[in-house]
């Protein structure tokens, strides 16, 4: 039986605890069936170069030398209209802003995912290693930020779904976190969970379910064993009145506040689009 999208759902207080506590949220299903074939269409189109108007992705990695390697890319709303339509979702947005806490919420970027199946091949290259978010944000005043993972199909640890350390937002943000393209699970775990109480969770969604995540959580994620790939549209947002925080870390969003971004400068221009505002 295919469950209907959530059009009208709202954050309830039981929500909020399960968020505040986990560090994450599992939503309803947001998306109906025809939105999610037509984001599978646009993986199709974007990593075929079929774009839509002129513009370019902020960052594309498609690694060419291994068809099993992890395909990403930035920004997927400058060249498709669909990644747009959901990635500035004003009921998106209304969800982050209540798990946030805040009156308005904007597009920080986001992400189109490709994790190629492998089948019962042994190999660590679609690995997304143990990381935080936040720990690539640091140029953002504001470590309160939600990432949006939306699954593209049923997805769960075959598929190479995403785990999340329970709790781990609480922890601040740590050093060196920024390990996304380190496929070395148990090196990092080794390093991240010295001390601390590490508690893996798998994220198990179906079609069309997301997951909110907050920007100090530490996730990752292992091989996809199936034959099929695991596709997935990221909305990466932030609370409105972030400002950049200068010499601290480089971060392409830097560019987009203009040439001479300084301290303070607000990130609100046509780049950060709003979802939600109150």
């Amino acid at each position: 039986m295919t469950m209907q999208a959530e059009r009208t759902y709202k954050i309830t207080t039981q929500d909020k605890e399960i968020f505040d506590r986990d560090g994450y949220w599992i939503s309803p299903k947001l998306l109906d069936d025809g939105q999610i074939e037509r984001l599978r269409e646009a993986h199709e189109r974007i990593w075929s170069g079929d774009y839509d108007g002129d513009g370019l992705p902020m960052n594309h990695y498609r690694p060419t030398s291994n068809p099993d390697a992890l395909r990403k890319l930035d920004n997927g709303w400058w060249i498709n209209d669909e990644v747009r339509r959901t990635v500035t979702d004003p009921l998106i947005g209304e969800l982050a802003a209540d798990l946030l806490q805040t009156d308005e919420v904007r597009l920080w970027h986001d992400q189109v995912i490709y994790k190629p199946g492998v089948g019962d091949k042994v190999t660590a290259v679609g690995n997304v290693g143990w990381h935080q978010d936040y720990g690539y944000w640091q140029c953002s005043s504001n470590p309160n930020m939600v990432t949006v993972w939306i699954a593209l199909q049923d997805t769960d640890l075959t598929n190479g779904g995403m785990k999340t350390i329970v709790g781990s937002h609480k922890w601040g943000l740590i050093p060196d976190s920024d390990t996304f393209f380190n496929p070395n699970m148990e090196e990092l775990r080794d390093k991240y969970a010295a001390g601390r109480d590490w508690v893996e969770e798998p994220c198990i969604l179906k079609a069309g379910q997301a997951s909110f995540h907050h920007g100090l959580t530490f996730h990752g994620s292992g091989a996809n064993t199936t034959a099929e790939p695991r596709l997935s549209i990221v909305a990466h947002l932030m609370p409105g009145g972030t400002s950049y925080r200068a010499g601290v870390q480089r971060h392409d969003n830097i560019r987009l506040l203009g040439p001479r971004p300084q301290q303070g400068q607000i990130f609100a221009n046509d780049y950060f689009p709003v979802l939600f505002q109150r």
